[in-house]
C-alpha cells in the first residue's frame, strides 16, 4: 500500500485496512446497518404517533412535504458520499493531511447550506407547500410541520454528513450510538409533545428537530478532540476536487431528488384516484418501505469506505473478496426482507390504521403487490453505492436515476391508466427489477477497470 514517508511512522493505523473477508466486512458494516435500521424504526414510530394520536390527514401532510425534505437530504448525501470516496481514497494513498482538510471543508459547507435553505424555506413556506400539492384540508398541517422542521435544517444536513463521514473515519460504532440516542430522544419527545401536551403535528416536528441536534453535536465534539486519521483542521480543497465530490456524489443527490419527484407524482396520482385516504395509505407504504430497505442502505453505506480505501491502495485481491461477500449478503437479505414483508404486511399496517378503515384496506392491498420490489432493490442500492465508492459518479448516477425516477415515473404514468390503483403499486417492483438488471450489466461491463471480479 502506498504510504507517505513523512507520516508513516506517526499516523494511526486505519481501521479500513483491517477489513478483508465476509466476517470482518460484516463486523465493520454492522454498526452502520444497526444505525440505519434504528433510524428507520424511529422514523416509522414518529409517523405512528401522528397517525394514532393526531389523524390521517396530518399523516398525509407529512408525505406532502417529503419531496422538499428530500432535496435537503439529497444535498447532504451528495456531499457526504462524494466526499467520503475522496477522503477514503486519499487515506488509502497515505495523504491523511489532505483528507483532513477536505473533511473540515465539507462539514463547514453543510452548515452554511443548512442556514441558507432554512431562511429560504421559511421565506417561501406557503408557496412551497402549495406547489407540492397541498389541498385546503392538508395545507394547515403542512405549514405547521414543515415550518417547524425548517428551523432545524442546519442540524439535519450535518446529521446526514456525519452519518457518512463517521464511517469513513473508522468510527461506525460511535455513529450508531449517536443515532440511537437521537432516535430514543425523538420517540420520547413524540410521546410527550403529542400525547400529554396535545401539540399535534407541531409536536411531531419539534421532537424530530430536537433529535436532529444530537448527532451533529456529538460529531463536532468528537472531531474537535480526535487524534485519529480524521479530525478538524484548516479547511481546504481544490475547486476541481470539490467539483469531483459533487459530481461523484450526484448519484445519491439524483436518487434523493428523484424520490422527491416520484413522491410528488405518487401523491398527485393518489389524490386523484383515492383522495386524502389514498395519500395516507401511500404514506404508510413509503415509511414502511424505508424501514425495510434500511438494511440495504446501511450495508451499502457501511462498506463504501472499505471499497474506496482498497481502490486507493490498489489491493485488487481484497477488492474481489469484498465484492463477492457483498453480493452474497445482498442476495440472502433480499429473500429475507421480501418474506418478512409478505408475512407481516397486515400487522405492520394495522399499527398505523384500524383494520376497518379505508386507509387500512388501501394500504394492505397495495403492500402485498409493492413488496416484490424488495427482491430487487438491494442490488440497485448497492450498485449505485459501489460506483460512487469507486469515484465513478456517472455510472452511479445512471443506476440511481433508473431505479428512483426514470423507470418508476414511466410505469407510474402508464400503469394506472390500465390497472387503476394496482398500477400505482406495480410501478415500484417493475422499476426495481429492470434497474437491478441494468446494474448487473454495468458491474460486468466495468469489471476490467476496477478488478473487482
Amino acid at each position: 500500500m502506498p504510504t507517505s514517508t513523512a507520516t508513516s511512522t506517526r499516523e494511526p493505523v486505519n481501521a479500513l485496512d483491517r477489513v478483508s473477508g465476509l466476517l470482518s466486512l460484516l463486523r465493520f458494516a454492522f454498526p452502520t446497518m444497526v444505525m440505519m435500521v434504528f433510524n428507520g424504526l424511529y422514523t416509522i414510530v414518529d409517523v405512528i404517533f401522528v397517525a394514532r394520536f393526531v389523524n390521517t390527514d396530518a399523516l398525509s401532510a407529512i408525505n406532502i412535504i417529503n419531496p422538499a425534505m428530500g432535496v435537503l437530504w439529497g444535498l447532504s448525501t451528495m456531499l457526504g458520499t462524494g466526499g467520503s470516496a475522496l477522503i477514503a481514497r486519499k487515506m488509502g494513498e497515505g495523504d491523511n493531511a489532505g483528507a483532513r482538510r477536505n473533511f473540515t471543508l465539507l462539514i463547514l459547507t453543510g452548515l452554511l447550506l443548512g442556514l441558507f435553505f432554512s431562511c429560504l424555506g421559511l421565506l417561501f413556506l406557503d408557496r412551497i407547500i402549495r406547489a407540492l400539492g397541498a389541498t385546503d384540508l392538508l395545507a394547515p398541517y403542512c405549514r405547521t410541520y414543515f415550518g417547524a422542521l425548517l428551523l432545524f435544517t442546519p442540524a439535519a444536513l450535518l446529521l446526514a454528513l456525519f452519518a457518512i463521514l463517521f464511517v469513513t473515519a473508522g468510527k461506525p460504532a460511535l455513529n450508531m450510538a449517536l443515532i440511537i440516542a437521537s432516535g430514543l430522544t425523538n420517540i420520547a419527545l413524540d410521546y410527550i409533545f403529542i400525547v400529554p401536551l396535545g401539540m399535534g403535528v407541531a409536536g411531531a416536528a419539534l421532537a424530530t428537530g430536537i433529535a436532529f441536534l444530537i448527532p451533529p453535536l456529538g460529531g463536532l465534539c468528537f472531531f474537535l478532540r480526535s487524534k485519529g486519521p480524521l479530525h478538524f483542521t484548516r479547511p481546504g480543497m481544490r475547486l476541481s476536487e470539490f467539483g469531483g465530490v459533487c459530481f461523484n456524489g450526484s448519484s445519491e443527490m439524483i436518487a434523493q431528488l428523484s424520490i422527491s419527484v416520484t413522491t410528488f407524482l405518487f401523491n398527485i396520482t393518489m389524490l386523484r384516484l383515492a383522495g386524502e385516504a389514498g395519500v395516507a395509505a401511500l404514506t404508510i407504504m413509503a415509511y414502511s418501505e424505508y424501514f425495510l430497505v434500511t438494511l440495504f442502505l446501511g450495508f451499502s453505506m457501511g462498506v463504501s469506505p472499505v471499497i474506496s480505501y482498497n481502490y486507493g491502495s490498489g489491493n485488487h485481491a481484497r477488492q474481489r473478496r469484498i465484492l463477492r461477500s457483498c453480493l452474497l449478503f445482498i442476495s440472502v437479505s433480499s429473500v429475507l426482507v421480501f418474506s418478512a414483508a409478505m408475512l407481516g404486511a397486515s400487522r405492520l399496517i394495522g399499527i398505523f390504521a384500524p383494520p376497518d378503515s379505508r386507509v387500512f384496506v388501501l394500504a394492505d392491498q397495495g403492500f402485498h403487490i409493492f413488496a416484490f420490489s424488495f427482491l430487487f432493490c438491494g442490488y440497485g442500492i448497492f450498485a449505485s453505492s459501489l460506483f460512487t465508492a469507486l469515484s465513478n459518479g456517472k455510472i452511479s448516477a445512471i443506476v440511481a436515476f433508473l431505479r428512483t425516477f426514470a423507470l418508476i415515473a414511466i410505469f407510474l404514468l402508464v400503469l394506472p391508466k390500465f390497472f387503476g390503483l394496482n398500477g400505482v403499486w406495480l410501478a415500484a417492483p417493475l422499476a426495481e427489477a429492470l434497474a437491478a438488471l441494468a446494474a448487473a450489466v454495468f458491474v460486468w461491463r466495468w469489471r476490467g477497470n476496477y478488478h473487482y471480479l
